[in-house]
Order: structure tokens, then sequence, then C-alpha cells
């Protein structure tokens, strides 16, 4: 008889040790699904941050008098306007969280905005375009650095992993900020030929600021070749500022020339941050790999 009660107690030990195997591994596959559903949030906030950088940079080329930007700037409009759906669903399921880092009235209001800006773009002066396309971006880098900072930091839960997500939702996306507004007031200073004293302490400002983010980003360890590549880019571009930008008349770079050079540093920034969004996956699922074997093992 005693031999059936323990064949039924170790028979209830197993259920329980499987089921419970069962129930973390649910758990760290949704975590997992959510660490993809999460970055695939954070690249479209980063694919719409590129887009609005580069629109800035054409507005401000086109209304210092360089027709050339006109066709690009309407094709760079489209882009947006199709993108701009995809933080929908993002929206909706940020909504149903206690304290979300985005909601469709937010979202709502965004779109409001960027469809007045688009509207009255052609009656805005220079610094007018600037101030407005730089507030829509402001938005959504304030959504991606929120979601890094709670949801990405959360899902990882790895202190040492902290460095590398900072990098993605903040300091990187904030670099290729501070290089896309030295983009948008250096293509004014192409057309015109010339750089005010405003604009000088703003470009200069705005190069210092860039040095420092680039620096603090290149702390953080393991860094790949494309941090290798953002950096020279970002070099060549304050080069180019300082070296050419700074006069108050006679400027010989052209509109064109300025925004492919700005521009390259710019994307190659974008190419990091994917590099680092690459690694942050490769971290979410290499801890679950890892926390699977050792509950296996146990079990």
């Amino acid at each position: 008889m005693n031999w059936i009660i323990y064949t039924m107690l170790a028979l209830a030990i197993l259920i329980l040790a499987v089921s419970t195997m069962l129930y973390r591994r649910r758990r760290w596959v949704d975590a997992e699904k959510s660490l993809d559903n999460t970055l695939a949030a954070c690249r479209s906030l980063l694919a719409l941050v590129g887009h609005f950088q580069q629109h800035r940079g054409m507005s401000s080329a086109l209304l210092s008098g360089d027709q050339s930007f006109r066709a690009r700037l309407d094709g760079k409009g489209c882009e947006i306007e199709g993108l701009i759906p995809s933080l929908r669903e993002v929206a909706r399921a940020e909504s149903a969280r206690a304290h979300p880092c985005l909601t469709l009235n937010d979202l709502s209001l965004f779109q409001y905005n960027w469809g007045q800006l688009r509207e009255k773009l052609a009656g805005l002066s220079v610094e007018q375009s600037i101030a407005q396309h730089s507030f829509l971006i402001d938005q959504l880098l304030q959504w991606l650095a929120a979601l890094g900072e709670s949801r990405v930091e959360l899902l990882l839960g790895d202190r040492s992993a902290r460095g590398l997500v900072r990098n993605y939702a903040s300091r990187l996306p904030a670099l290729t900020e501070c290089l896309g507004q030295a983009r948008a007031l250096g293509m004014s200073v192409a057309a015109r030929r010339g750089c005010s004293a405003v604009a000088r302490v703003r470009l200069m400002f705005l190069v210092a600021r860039a040095e420092t983010l680039l620096n603090q980003a290149n702390e953080v360890g393991g860094r790949g070749p494309k941090a290798e590549k953002a950096a020279i880019a970002v070099q060549q571009m304050a080069r180019v500022i300082r070296t050419q930008m700074l006069l108050s008349s006679g400027i010989s770079v052209a509109a064109e020339e300025y925004f492919a050079i700005a521009t390259a540093a710019v994307d190659s920034v974008f190419a990091w941050i994917g590099e680092c969004g690459g690694e942050l996956m490769q971290a979410g699922t290499g801890k679950a790999d890892v926390r699977a074997s050792t509950r296996l093992q146990r079990v």
C-alpha cells in the first residue's frame, strides 16, 4: 500500500515540476515576444525621426531659396504619412497599460500638428520651420526614450545591458537630432552663402553637443564596426562645419553637397543604432536560453 502512496506522491511532484517549467517557459517566450514587439515599435519611431529630420533639412533649403529640393520634399512628406499609422497599434497597446509611453490621443495630436506644419510650411521662415519640425521630433524622441527605459530595460532586467539600451533609445537618437539640426541650419547657411552670428553660435553649440554625445556613447563597451564608421562620419561633418560653414559670406559649400555630408553622418549613426538593436535582441534571446537551461538542469 505504501508504494502506491509514494508513487502517487512522486507523480504529483513530477507533474508540479513540469507544470512550473512550462509556465516559466511560456513567460520567457512571452517576454521575448514582448521585447521583439517593443524593439519593432522603437524601429518605427526611429524611422520617423530620420524622415522628419530630412524633411526639416530640405525645408530649410527650400525656404532659403533653393528650389531643387521641392520635389524631394513632397516625396519625403508622403513617406512620413505612410509611416505614422505604424504607431497606431503601438499606441493602442500602450494605452492598455497603467503608465503608457504614448496613447492614441497623443498620436492624434501629433498627426494634427504635422498636418498643420505641412499645410503652412510655405509661409514659414527658416527659423519657424526648424522650430516646428524640432518640436515634433522631440515628441518622437520622448516616446522612444520612454519605451527604452520603461519597456526594454525592464524586459532585459540586466544592469550590464543598461548602457546599450541608453545608447539605443536615448544617446544615439539624441546625437542624430544634434546632427539633424546642424544639417537643417547648415542647409540654410549654404543656400544663402553666408552664416549669421546667431547661426554661427548655434552651429558651434550643436557640434560640441554632438561630440559630447558621441563620447558618451563610445564609453559603452562592445562597440561594433558601425560605431567606428559613425564616429568617423560625425567627425568629418564637424570638420566641414568648423572650417567651411562659419563665414559671414562667401561660403563655397553648395547646399546639395552639405546635405550629402550631413546625411552620411546622420545615416551612419542610425546604422549604429540598428546594430545596438540587434545586440539587444541577442541579449534577450540569450538570457531566455540561459534561464531555460538552468531550470532544466534543476528539474
